[in-house]
């Protein structure tokens, strides 16, 4: 395959790079756009901090979204949020680290208080949510004080807050996967009192 010139094309408030090669067109990662929001709803859009806090600290799973070969893959994980970083334990090996070696950039998606509202109309079933999508650069911290460090931000999520101690062989088999928050936005459906 021959390069031949990058192209920067926008469309719906991003910018994409796209490299031509003689027999391809390949996509790169998506760029944001000074545009603030990509929502399409915005009536639906939750600007009030105090929610997105709320999502973003009690939600109880995190979806990260990886695109490898233009192959999308999605993990479900345990989490926990401070400093507009997510803190994820992970083993040292298998298929989520052989994505993050490739592609470190990612989305995620998290959300609080789901139900299905029923109808006796087929069509006007609905579903009120909360949620928050967002996007950022994840990474891989092996040193032993961060490891803790992020343990207990994720130990203190789910209801441990006091100092735990840690196998000195667990933090040596398994790494901490931090996630730096470069953009999200939050959304709700529904009926919110």
């Amino acid at each position: 395959m021959v390069l031949s010139h990058p192209f920067l094309i926008h469309s719906g408030g991003w910018f994409f790079v796209l490299i031509i090669y003689t027999d391809s067109i390949f996509p790169i990662i998506p760029y944001f756009s000074k545009k603030k929001y990509c929502m399409r709803r915005l009536d639906k859009e939750i600007k009030d901090p105090a929610i997105l806090n709320e999502i973003l600290y009690q939600s109880q799973v995190v979806r990260i979204a990886f695109s490898i070969d233009n192959i999308p893959h999605i993990i479900p994980l345990s989490y926990g949020y401070k400093n507009n970083k997510l803190f994820i334990h992970s083993a040292t090996q298998g298929s989520k680290i052989e994505m993050i070696k490739q592609n470190d950039y990612i989305c995620f998606e998290m959300e609080l208080f789901s139900e299905v509202v029923k109808d006796k109309l087929a069509c006007n079933w609905t579903t009120k949510y909360r949620s928050i999508i967002g996007w950022g650069r994840i990474s891989m911290v092996n040193k032993t004080k961060d490891k803790i460090d992020g343990l207990n931000v994720i130990m203190e999520k789910y209801g441990e807050r006091h100092n735990h101690t840690y196998h000195e062989r667990s933090l040596e088999n398994m790494v901490l996967l931090i996630i730096e928050i470069d953009h999200f936005t939050g959304k709700q459906s529904g009926e919110w009192k």
